[in-house]
């Protein structure tokens, strides 16, 4: 029988569609997709950051073309992680014993999952805005670190519509205190080195690594890059760095609690001498700008905790 009033329909909002995330047949690298296009590529060893795009396919990291991805040395290019020292660390500190950049980078770490926020729920909404990949690392995990310190490491990746954000949490989960320097040695893929200028630290003073770590007064201009460059900046974390391409911005950086900037390009002959580095004129097609605290040691107390990061923007 017919009612004479029929209840209204409920409205059905569309299913939007979310982020994709995946893990190789082998084990050895989480990607993740939204659904605007863009993409991320992360191994497990190193917990390194080796691709990610564009919703237009544009790579914005570089990666050497000889660069091993089988876990036998550290990955040359995308994101390594440098912790717990910068450089070659001095035989004379507790980091003494361990390899260049620290161990962060060349031990397998564990995927930890993934989290996804919202974007609009107006309608042509695209579905999830973003996607946060995590994974950790801790002295259990560890064979033999060297670094007779406990720690805790969860590393966050969260790729977004127009950016790529890295941040690290450290945990000293021992009863002792301990030093430690951070850095994400970030390889920002361009089209050409002659064409490209870093401005933002035009009024910091930097350490040039090239001449034996002597100081040097603020340029007072952008950084342009002709020879080997190995500069370590300090300014202050809000202040915004910016890479640019024939002097229109191509990507912008910022920070949190990270008041160190490393710029560096190995140019013709540093490129030749390294085994893993590719092609050989890679350098052109390269810049590395490194949010990190590398200038002096941070003291993290027994029980405490340290949170640092970055955004990339790809402008």
């Amino acid at each position: 029988m017919d009612r004479a009033k029929k209840p209204a329909a409920i409205p059905v909002s569309p299913i939007q569609p979310t982020p994709q995330v995946s893990i190789s047949d082998d084990n050895s690298r989480v990607t993740a997709n939204l659904p605007t296009g863009q993409q991320l590529d992360v191994l497990l060893y190193g917990a390194t950051v080796i691709s990610w795009k564009s919703a237009n396919g544009k790579e914005n990291l570089f990666l050497s073309s000889k660069a091993q991805l089988d876990g036998s040395k550290p990955v040359r290019g995308g994101i390594p992680i440098v912790f717990p020292v910068f450089g070659p660390p001095s035989p004379d500190h507790p980091t003494g014993k361990l390899p260049q950049h620290g161990f962060a980078r060349n031990s397998r770490w564990e995927y930890l999952g993934k989290s996804s926020s919202e974007s609009s729920s107006l309608p042509n909404s695209k579905g999830d805005a973003s996607v946060k990949l995590d994974f950790g690392l801790s002295n259990s995990m560890l064979s033999d670190s060297k670094w007779d310190y406990e720690f805790n490491l969860t590393y966050s990746v969260t790729l977004s519509q127009d950016s790529l954000e890295t941040s690290l949490v450290v945990r000293n989960t021992g009863t002792s205190n301990y030093d430690f320097q951070v850095l994400f040695h970030t390889y920002l893929a361009i089209d050409s080195i002659g064409e490209t200028t870093v401005s933002g630290l035009e009024k910091a003073a930097f350490k040039d690594k090239v001449q034996g770590g002597k100081e040097v007064e603020p340029a007072g201009k952008p950084i342009s890059i002709g020879s080997e460059t190995d500069r370590i900046y300090t300014t202050a974390p809000e202040q915004a760095i910016k890479i640019l391409e024939k002097g229109k911005d191509r990507y912008e950086l910022t920070r949190d609690m990270l008041s160190d900037v490393v710029v560096w390009n190995p140019w013709i002959e540093k490129a030749k001498g390294m085994a893993d580095f590719g092609p050989e004129d890679g350098y052109k097609k390269m810049i590395c700008v490194e949010a990190g605290s590398v200038s002096a040691w941070n003291t993290l107390e027994a029980g405490d905790t340290w949170e640092g990061g970055q955004r990339i923007k790809a402008l």
